[in-house]
């Protein structure tokens, strides 16, 4: 049976984690504004989708491979810094409308966010080594920490795609709102890979 502490500090730490800013967040918002909230769903769940292969990764043995192959680590982290930072510079030269046109972003980009985010394998890392063993075997370890991320990113995410477009609505066709939320999420992609 699983303490209570420690699925409750679990979870305070994913909460915590998938909450904050950070380069996923920033891109759903950034397409929540765009596109709308309706339309970004699709984006938000390969975010999350992304993250659960992420996870399952981590917990099969992924984590070995980052610890023992720092140039593994490397190319991980500065080409999913380049392919967030291209993600959000789509938008660059275009207005903040929320008309009718099909967005250019869809699932299938969005699965790949995760995987390619220094901070989702940092906050993975750190669930599976400091919360997993404590959670029982792997099998339950496994259940918990993949479905723990899940649900708290599909609520997450949403919110964050559901703050862009409300944005969008208060300042409509706001090329300052649309590139400073680009120039946001490069800020903190950036420094998501110093650190």
């Amino acid at each position: 049976m699983i303490e209570t502490g420690v699925l409750l500090s679990l979870w305070a730490f994913i909460i915590l984690m998938v909450g904050t800013p950070g380069p996923a967040n920033l891109l759903a918002m950034s397409v929540g504004a765009r596109y709308g909230f309706l339309k970004c769903v699709s984006f938000n769940i390969g975010l999350t989708l992304g993250k659960i292969f992420l996870n399952l990764a981590m917990g099969f043995g992924l984590g070995v491979l980052l610890v023992n192959f720092t140039t593994f680590q490397a190319v991980i982290k500065f080409t999913g810094a380049a392919y967030m930072i291209y993600l959000a510079l789509k938008s660059w030269n275009v207005n903040l409308q929320q008309s009718e046109e099909k967005p250019k972003v869809n699932w299938k980009q969005g699965i790949l966010v995760h995987p390619l985010n220094p901070k989702a394998w940092v906050m993975t890392l750190i669930a599976w080594t400091e919360f997993g063993p404590q959670l029982g075997s792997f099998t339950i370890q496994l259940i918990v920490i993949v479905t723990s991320f899940a649900v708290v990113q599909i609520f997450v995410h949403n919110f964050w795609s559901f703050l862009g477009a409300v944005l969008s609505r208060t300042l409509p066709n706001s090329i300052i709102l649309s590139r400073s939320l680009i120039l946001l999420t490069i800020i903190v992609i950036i420094w998501a890979v110093l650190i």
